[in-house]
This record gives C-alpha cells, sequence and structure tokens, in this order.
C-alpha cells in the first residue's frame, strides 16, 4: 500500500485524483488532505479516507472545519504553515495540485525532504524553475508530471539517450476558439472561454487553454522537466486531443504517447509509476475517432503563446512576470472588466514594464510575483470596459 498527501484535494486534479484512489482502495493509504475554502467537501473527504490530517488555506475557515471534524481524530491545520505541516508529514507521494503560487511553498517543503512529487502546480516551474530543479536534485526528490503533455514526454522520452532527442513536441487542443480569427474574439464571454470542447478543468485553466497561454506556460515547465533547449520544443494544434504530445529522434522516429482525454490517465500513471494501475477511463478507439489533425499554431490569433515562448528565451525574472501578470488578466476578465482579447495586453504591458534580474531566492520570488501583480493591477485600468 502507497501512502498519499493531496495538496489541493478539491480541485480538478486533486478530485480525479481521490477518484483513482476511490477505485484503488487497498493501494492507496492517505495521508493528508488539504482545500483552498472548501471546508464541507474537505472534511468529507478526510473523514472518508480516514487522513491524519486536514488542512484548510483559508485561515477563516478553521473553526468551521474543526467543528466539522470534532468527532474524529483527524488533526485539523490552516494557512500556509498548516499546508507545509500537510506536505512534509511523511508519506510515499504528494500530489501537488494546489493552485497559483499558494502551492510554491508547500510544494517545496515536500520536495525538500526528499519526496517523489506527482507536480500539477505549474507555478512551481515556470515562477521559481531554476529555483526548484535546484532543490529537487540536491534533496533526491523525484518529480512525475501530471499534465496530460508533460505526462506523456515523460512516458516516451528516453532519459538514458537524451543526445538522440531532436526535440519534443507538445500538442495544444487550440481550446474553443482555435479556429476563429482575432477579430471574432473580442465579444467572447467568460462563459463561452472556460467551456473546453475536450477536457473538464477549472476556470482559470480553461481560459489559459483559450488564450494558449496553458500551451506557453507548458513549454516553460517542459524546459525545466527535461533535458532540452527552448529551440527544441515545438507545439502543434491537434484538436482531437488524442496525441497527448511526442519526441522526435535523430533517426527520424516519432514516439507519440495517446489516449482518450480523460486526466484519469497521467494521474493514474504518475500514482502507481513505476508500475501501471487501472483506470476507469474511456478507452481510445481510433476507429471512432476517424481523424486526426494537426496544424501550426497561429501567434497573431493567439498573442500569449508567443509572449510565453519569449519570456523563456529572455529567461531571468520574464516567466514569473508572465505568469503573475496572467492570473492578474484572467480574472478581471472572468470578472467581465476587460475583454478577451486584453489579457494578452495586460500581460505585455507588465512585461515591458517591469525590469528585473532572475529571483535567487524564494522570498525574491514571492516579491517579484507581487510586485508583477501590483503593475498588471495599475494597467487594468486602460483596458476596463
Amino acid at each position: 500500500m502507497k501512502s498519499i498527501s493531496i495538496l489541493g484535494a478539491t480541485g480538478s486534479v486533486g478530485l480525479n485524483t481521490i477518484d483513482l484512489v476511490r477505485h484503488n482502495p487497498k493501494k492507496f493509504n492517505v495521508v493528508a488532505l488539504t482545500a483552498n475554502t472548501n471546508v464541507e467537501e474537505l472534511s468529507r473527504l478526510s473523514i472518508e479516507f480516514d487522513a491524519e490530517i486536514a488542512v484548510i488555506a483559508d485561515e477563516s475557515k478553521f473553526p468551521a472545519l474543526k467543528d466539522a471534524l470534532s468527532h474524529t481524530t483527524i488533526q485539523c491545520g490552516a494557512g500556509e504553515a498548516g499546508l507545509i505541516e500537510a506536505a512534509e508529514r511523511e508519506s510515499d507521494l504528494v500530489m501537488a495540485a494546489i493552485v497559483g503560487a499558494a502551492g510554491l511553498r508547500p510544494t517545496l517543503a515536500a520536495v525538500r525532504r526528499g519526496a517523489t512529487i506527482a507536480l500539477a502546480n505549474k507555478e512551481c516551474l515556470v515562477c521559481a524553475g531554476d529555483l526548484f530543479m535546484t532543490e529537487a536534485q540536491k534533496n533526491g526528490a523525484r518529480l512525475l508530471p501530471v499534465d496530460s503533455e508533460h505526462n506523456a514526454i515523460f512516458q516516451v522520452f528516453a532519459f538514458d539517450q537524451a543526445k538522440s532527442v531532436e526535440k519534443i513536441i507538445l500538442t495544444a487542443s487550440g481550446g474553443p476558439f482555435w479556429n476563429r480569427r482575432d477579430e471574432c474574439l473580442r465579444s467572447v464571454t467568460p462563459s463561452e472561454a472556460i467551456a473546453h470542447p475536450n477536457w473538464e478543468m477549472g476556470q482559470k485553466i480553461s481560459v489559459d487553454s483559450a488564450t494558449m497561454m496553458n500551451k506557453g506556460l507548458e513549454i516553460i515547465e517542459a524546459y525545466h522537466l527535461f533535458p532540452v533547449s527552448p529551440q527544441q520544443i515545438e507545439v502543434v494544434v491537434h484538436p482531437q486531443s488524442v496525441v497527448h504530445s511526442m519526441v522526435q529522434y535523430t533517426d527520424g522516429s516519432v514516439l507519440a504517447q495517446m489516449g482518450s482525454p480523460d486526466m484519469r490517465t497521467p494521474i493514474a500513471f504518475a500514482l502507481s509509476w513505476p508500475e501501471r494501475m487501472k483506470a476507469p477511463v474511456e478507452r481510445l478507439s481510433l476507429p471512432d475517432v476517424g481523424q486526426l489533425t494537426f496544424s501550426k499554431p497561429d501567434f497573431e490569433t493567439f498573442p500569449c503563446l508567443q509572449l510565453a515562448m519569449e519570456a523563456l528565451e529572455q529567461g531571468g525574472a520574464a516567466p514569473a512576470i508572465l505568469n503573475a501578470a496572467n492570473e492578474i488578466a484572467v480574472e478581471a476578465f472572468l470578472n467581465e472588466l476587460i475583454a478577451f482579447t486584453d489579457i494578452s495586453s495586460v500581460v505585455k504591458a507588465t512585461l515591458d514594464k517591469i525590469d528585473m534580474k532572475a529571483p535567487q531566492s524564494l522570498s525574491m520570488v514571492f516579491a517579484l510575483d507581487l510586485e508583477a501583480r501590483n503593475t498588471a493591477k495599475s494597467i487594468l485600468d486602460k483596458f476596463r470596459r
């Protein structure tokens, strides 16, 4: 039986992880569960799986969590200190699925105890990639990517023959607007943007998919996860979301990982690695799919992808600024304060305004993140509708 802690248990990735644990009760023992604000779901899951500790990130919700678990022996925690405590609890695997910069310190705490990390938090690598990878190597932590694209690459990447890799090819669904032109996108509503045609995801990541910023962030992640240069990372649009990513080798071979678009497949791979486990997902039927199509991304219509690629090339503080500005812009769009096409404009203006060196510590990462967010907020006024 493998012990597991799930940081971000009530989010999309967390609940998919819970579903797999539920389907395999003899394989997993739950140690810690955390949530942002959803006390009811957190307490229910903690009782169901008899967790050692339950942590709510929102400290104002702590009394409600204590009350809900008062009749149990489950320990309760709250705030960042509680999240770090949950990450530091001894377990075989930590599912790092806290969304946003809030997941940085807890995930790093798990890395520093040398844990195996199922990594679903983009910010760890986008905002602090060099620092994070250095800590992982120093402490012997193993990173298992959970994003379907990086998980696919992990499955077909010959790490012992890395020099034979010519490039990795990240596939992108293109989101709900991949075949629209720029002039048609300004009037897009939040409800349209979060209606992803293939995947069930949270609102923020769904908008990122619609702008293709999500793919840009994945390029930055891939650079840190795999021994390749930025020039060895390519993106192709693949609307069917069947080929999850590919690796091209020097002999001309291209190895692809395929499957139905269900996050439980890459999560199951991470949970059971180095073995495989049964997952209750729809099996891929290529005759039913019929056709697999691929095309080059449209950088003019989806400028967020180009901004992310430029941020990786620039290096230093640029990826962290990009991420922070994007979070502010997406939130403003979801609140109907700016137009869909203004998201990229806010991000670009923020990148142009801040000139900082690469952060050398986690405290510098957070200082940079805060400055970028404040700058992006001040820029929003120019785009408010």
